[in-house]
C-alpha cells in the first residue's frame, strides 16, 4: 500500500467511528460532566500519553499494537498544539482520533454539537479558515475547491444540497486539513436548512502539486469562484 493510500485509508477509517459516536451522544447529553473547558490537545505524530497529559477531557483507553480509533468521553474542542501551525475548534460531539499503536496519525471531527443553521455554520468555517491563514497554512486545490466565503452565491450553492463546500489547506509536507460543509437532514428540525461541518487533519494525503493539472474536465456543479 502506498503512503498516499495509507493516509487516505487512515482518514476514511476514522469515519467508521461515526456510528459509535452517535450511539454515545445520547448518553453524553444525560451525563455530560461539568468540565470548565473540555478539550483534547494533540499534535500529529505525538503520542497518546502526551495527548492525555495535555487534555482536560477524558479519552478512550489506549489499545497497544494496532491501528485503532479513539474518541473523547465527553463533548470536547480540539486544540492542535503545533507551535507554528496550531489552531482551535469549537466544541465537538463527533471527534475521532486515529492511532498507530500510541502514535497519533489523523483526526476527523465535526466542530459542532448539533446541525447548524447556515449563518452559524459559515461563521465556524470562516473562523477556522482565518485561523489557518493567519498561521501560515496555504489553500490548495483552488481550481476545483476554492476557499469558502459568505456570499449569496455560496449560500445558494450550499442550499441546493447537491455538493458540499470544501477547502484544503496545507503546510508544505507537514500537515493537511480539509474543511467540508454541507446540508444535513436534521430530524429534530425538519423544516429548517441545517448544516454539518467536517474537519480532517493528518500528514498530507492529497498530492495537489502532482495532480492539479491532471484533471481538466470541469465540474457539473462548480463551487463559486472568487470574483
Amino acid at each position: 500500500m502506498s503512503l498516499w493510500q495509507r493516509r487516505s485509508y487512515l482518514l476514511h477509517g476514522a469515519g467508521l467511528l461515526v456510528l459509535a459516536v452517535l450511539m454515545v451522544a445520547a448518553m453524553r447529553q444525560l451525563q455530560q460532566p461539568l468540565w470548565d473547558d473540555p478539550e483534547i490537545a494533540l499534535e500529529i505524530g505525538g503520542t497518546y500519553e502526551e495527548m492525555r497529559k495535555n487534555s482536560t477531557a477524558p479519552f478512550s483507553p489506549l489499545i497497544r499494537g494496532h491501528v485503532w480509533g479513539g474518541i473523547p468521553e465527553t463533548d470536547a474542542r480540539l486544540r492542535f498544539i503545533d507551535p507554528q501551525y496550531g489552531f482551535d475548534t469549537p466544541l465537538a460531539r463527533f471527534f475521532a482520533v486515529t492511532f498507530n499503536d500510541n502514535v497519533i496519525e489523523a483526526v476527523r471531527m465535526s466542530p459542532q454539537v448539533e446541525p447548524l443553521l447556515v449563518d452559524d455554520a459559515l461563521k465556524v468555517v470562516l473562523d477556522l479558515q482565518d485561523q489557518l491563514r493567519a498561521k501560515g497554512w496555504v489553500a490548495k486545490g483552488l481550481r476545483n475547491n476554492p476557499t469558502i466565503v459568505d456570499t449569496p452565491e455560496w449560500r445558494a450553492y450550499l442550499s441546493k444540497g447537491i455538493l458540499h463546500g470544501r477547502s484544503y489547506w496545507q503546510t508544505g509536507d507537514k500537515y493537511q486539513v480539509s474543511l467540508v460543509v454541507g446540508r444535513f437532514k436534521d430530524y429534530r428540525n425538519p423544516t429548517e436548512e441545517r448544516y454539518l461541518i467536517t474537519l480532517a487533519l493528518a500528514k498530507p494525503w492529497t498530492p495537489f502539486d502532482e495532480i492539479e493539472d491532471m484533471y481538466d474536465e470541469p465540474s457539473h456543479f462548480p463551487a463559486p469562484q472568487p470574483k
